[in-house]
Protein backbone atom coordinates (compact mmCIF):
# COMPACT_ATOMS: atom_id res chain seq x y z
CA UNK A 1 0.00 0.00 0.00
CA UNK A 2 1.31 3.35 -1.02
CA UNK A 3 2.06 5.40 1.99
CA UNK A 4 0.87 9.33 2.37
CA UNK A 5 3.12 12.21 1.65
CA UNK A 6 4.75 13.80 4.55
CA UNK A 7 2.91 16.73 5.78
CA UNK A 8 5.10 20.10 4.91
CA UNK A 9 7.52 20.96 7.79
CA UNK A 10 6.80 23.95 9.76
CA UNK A 11 8.08 27.21 8.93
CA UNK A 12 10.86 28.46 11.39
CA UNK A 13 9.63 30.77 14.10
CA UNK A 14 12.57 33.16 12.99
CA UNK A 15 11.59 32.90 9.33
CA UNK A 16 7.76 33.75 10.23
CA UNK A 17 8.90 36.61 12.35
CA UNK A 18 11.04 38.05 9.05
CA UNK A 19 8.25 37.79 8.01
CA UNK A 20 6.06 39.64 9.66
CA UNK A 21 7.79 42.06 10.52
CA UNK A 22 8.80 42.78 6.42
CA UNK A 23 5.30 43.05 5.86
CA UNK A 24 4.44 45.35 8.60
CA UNK A 25 7.54 47.63 7.66
CA UNK A 26 6.38 47.59 4.16
CA UNK A 27 3.15 48.69 5.01
CA UNK A 28 4.65 51.90 7.02
CA UNK A 29 7.02 52.73 4.02
CA UNK A 30 4.55 52.75 1.38
CA UNK A 31 2.72 54.77 3.44
CA UNK A 32 5.75 57.46 4.20
CA UNK A 33 5.64 56.56 8.31
CA UNK A 34 8.87 54.60 8.65
CA UNK A 35 11.72 55.31 9.77
CA UNK A 36 13.43 55.68 6.27
CA UNK A 37 11.27 58.35 5.46
CA UNK A 38 12.23 59.90 9.37
CA UNK A 39 15.67 60.15 8.11
CA UNK A 40 15.07 61.73 4.73
CA UNK A 41 13.01 64.58 5.91
CA UNK A 42 15.49 65.18 8.70
CA UNK A 43 18.55 64.76 6.66
CA UNK A 44 16.41 67.32 3.82
CA UNK A 45 16.13 70.17 6.66
CA UNK A 46 19.49 69.93 7.96
CA UNK A 47 21.12 69.99 4.21
CA UNK A 48 18.30 72.78 3.36
CA UNK A 49 19.77 74.92 6.54
CA UNK A 50 23.07 74.78 5.71
CA UNK A 51 22.38 75.85 1.97
CA UNK A 52 24.09 71.99 0.83
CA UNK A 53 23.09 71.62 -2.67
CA UNK A 54 21.76 67.98 -2.46
CA UNK A 55 19.95 65.39 -5.07
CA UNK A 56 18.28 62.05 -3.51
CA UNK A 57 18.93 59.17 -5.50
CA UNK A 58 18.74 55.32 -4.99
CA UNK A 59 15.30 53.65 -4.27
CA UNK A 60 13.76 56.38 -2.85
CA UNK A 61 14.28 58.27 -6.25
CA UNK A 62 12.75 54.79 -8.10
CA UNK A 63 9.45 55.78 -6.20
CA UNK A 64 9.09 59.13 -7.19
CA UNK A 65 9.39 58.39 -10.97
CA UNK A 66 6.42 55.58 -10.31
CA UNK A 67 8.63 52.06 -9.50
CA UNK A 68 7.10 51.48 -5.95
CA UNK A 69 10.86 49.45 -4.51
CA UNK A 70 11.31 49.40 -0.73
CA UNK A 71 14.52 50.05 0.83
CA UNK A 72 16.34 50.37 4.33
CA UNK A 73 18.80 53.47 3.68
CA UNK A 74 18.95 57.10 2.18
CA UNK A 75 20.94 57.52 -1.30
CA UNK A 76 21.80 61.14 -1.36
CA UNK A 77 23.96 62.70 -3.95
CA UNK A 78 26.25 65.84 -2.60
CA UNK A 79 29.69 68.18 -3.34
CA UNK A 80 32.92 66.89 -1.59
CA UNK A 81 32.81 70.23 0.31
CA UNK A 82 28.97 69.68 0.97
CA UNK A 83 29.79 66.80 3.18
CA UNK A 84 32.77 68.17 5.02
CA UNK A 85 30.04 70.79 5.76
CA UNK A 86 27.64 68.50 6.85
CA UNK A 87 29.93 66.19 9.13
CA UNK A 88 31.09 69.52 10.50
CA UNK A 89 28.18 70.61 11.85
CA UNK A 90 26.42 67.54 12.54
CA UNK A 91 28.39 64.58 13.39
CA UNK A 92 27.66 63.71 17.44
CA UNK A 93 24.59 65.58 16.88
CA UNK A 94 22.48 62.44 15.94
CA UNK A 95 24.78 61.22 13.09
CA UNK A 96 28.09 59.16 13.13
CA UNK A 97 30.29 58.58 9.92
CA UNK A 98 30.13 54.62 8.84
CA UNK A 99 33.68 54.29 6.67
CA UNK A 100 32.51 57.01 3.58
CA UNK A 101 29.14 56.86 4.39
CA UNK A 102 26.89 58.26 7.34
CA UNK A 103 23.80 56.94 9.97
CA UNK A 104 21.04 58.88 11.30
CA UNK A 105 21.64 57.41 14.97
CA UNK A 106 17.73 58.30 15.64
CA UNK A 107 16.58 56.37 13.30
CA UNK A 108 18.87 53.56 13.02
CA UNK A 109 19.00 54.62 9.11
CA UNK A 110 22.37 54.59 6.83
CA UNK A 111 22.57 56.90 4.27
CA UNK A 112 24.46 56.09 1.32
CA UNK A 113 27.00 59.49 0.49
CA UNK A 114 27.64 59.76 -3.35
CA UNK A 115 30.17 62.27 -4.31
CA UNK A 116 30.20 64.49 -7.54
CA UNK A 117 32.96 63.45 -9.77
CA UNK A 118 33.06 59.53 -8.66
CA UNK A 119 31.88 57.25 -10.79
CA UNK A 120 29.35 54.54 -10.02
CA UNK A 121 29.49 50.60 -10.54
CA UNK A 122 32.95 49.95 -10.20
CA UNK A 123 34.37 52.87 -9.06
CA UNK A 124 37.07 53.23 -11.58
CA UNK A 125 36.86 56.15 -13.94
CA UNK A 126 34.10 56.01 -17.55
CA UNK A 127 32.56 58.83 -19.25
CA UNK A 128 29.70 58.51 -17.08
CA UNK A 129 30.24 59.93 -12.91
CA UNK A 130 28.10 61.10 -10.38
CA UNK A 131 27.13 65.09 -11.28
CA UNK A 132 26.90 68.22 -9.36
CA UNK A 133 23.69 68.23 -7.54
CA UNK A 134 23.86 72.04 -7.89
CA UNK A 135 22.97 71.97 -11.74
CA UNK A 136 21.84 68.33 -12.34
CA UNK A 137 18.94 68.03 -9.55
CA UNK A 138 15.65 69.42 -9.97
CA UNK A 139 13.55 70.49 -7.26
CA UNK A 140 10.31 70.31 -5.68
CA UNK A 141 8.51 71.87 -3.00
CA UNK A 142 10.32 69.18 -0.29
CA UNK A 143 12.66 67.33 -2.07
CA UNK A 144 15.51 68.07 -4.94
CA UNK A 145 16.26 64.36 -6.78
CA UNK A 146 18.31 63.82 -10.31
CA UNK A 147 15.73 63.86 -13.73
CA UNK A 148 14.50 60.62 -15.20
CA UNK A 149 17.31 60.87 -17.38
CA UNK A 150 20.42 61.03 -15.29
CA UNK A 151 19.17 58.55 -12.40
CA UNK A 152 18.69 55.66 -15.61
CA UNK A 153 22.77 57.09 -16.97
CA UNK A 154 24.11 56.13 -14.02
CA UNK A 155 21.79 52.72 -13.10
CA UNK A 156 22.89 51.41 -16.12
CA UNK A 157 26.81 52.38 -15.76
CA UNK A 158 27.02 51.30 -12.54
CA UNK A 159 25.33 47.38 -13.59
CA UNK A 160 27.07 47.25 -16.61
CA UNK A 161 30.83 47.79 -14.97
CA UNK A 162 29.46 46.17 -11.06
CA UNK A 163 28.32 42.58 -11.35
CA UNK A 164 27.52 42.76 -7.73
CA UNK A 165 24.96 45.92 -9.21
CA UNK A 166 22.77 44.14 -11.33
CA UNK A 167 19.84 44.97 -9.52
CA UNK A 168 20.91 48.74 -11.00
CA UNK A 169 19.67 47.17 -14.33
CA UNK A 170 16.51 45.50 -13.19
CA UNK A 171 15.58 48.78 -12.03
CA UNK A 172 15.69 50.19 -15.41
CA UNK A 173 13.97 48.06 -16.93
CA UNK A 174 11.21 48.38 -14.56
CA UNK A 175 11.89 52.38 -15.44
CA UNK A 176 11.16 51.45 -18.31
CA UNK A 177 8.17 49.54 -18.01
CA UNK A 178 6.03 51.98 -15.60
CA UNK A 179 7.03 55.31 -17.94
CA UNK A 180 5.89 53.89 -21.05
CA UNK A 181 9.96 54.50 -22.33
CA UNK A 182 10.66 54.24 -25.82
CA UNK A 183 13.28 53.09 -27.53
CA UNK A 184 14.10 56.37 -28.66
CA UNK A 185 14.69 57.53 -25.31
CA UNK A 186 18.37 56.07 -25.83
CA UNK A 187 18.84 59.44 -27.67
CA UNK A 188 18.44 60.92 -24.52
CA UNK A 189 21.24 59.33 -22.66
CA UNK A 190 24.79 59.41 -22.64
CA UNK A 191 26.39 57.31 -25.68
CA UNK A 192 28.32 55.43 -22.96
CA UNK A 193 25.12 53.54 -21.71
CA UNK A 194 22.87 53.41 -24.87
CA UNK A 195 23.59 49.63 -26.47
CA UNK A 196 22.71 48.50 -22.70
CA UNK A 197 19.75 50.57 -22.40
CA UNK A 198 18.52 49.42 -25.89
CA UNK A 199 19.47 45.88 -24.73
CA UNK A 200 17.43 46.38 -21.53
CA UNK A 201 14.26 48.29 -23.69
CA UNK A 202 13.83 44.88 -26.02
CA UNK A 203 13.81 43.23 -22.34
CA UNK A 204 11.36 45.57 -20.99
CA UNK A 205 8.85 44.35 -23.82
CA UNK A 206 8.24 40.96 -22.98
CA UNK A 207 6.06 40.40 -20.65
CA UNK A 208 5.54 37.89 -17.59
CA UNK A 209 2.36 36.01 -19.54
CA UNK A 210 5.31 35.02 -22.77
Amino acid sequence: MQSSPSPAGRLHPRVEERFVHGAREAARFFVERSNVHATLERLVDRLTELEIPYAIVGALALNAYGYQRMTTDVDVLVRREGLEAFKKAHLGLGYVEEFSDLRDTTENVKIDVLLTGEYPGDGKEKPVSFPDPATAAVRGERFALLPLASLVELKLASGMTAPHRLRDLADVIELIRVNALGKDYAESLHPYVREKYLELWRAAQASDDE
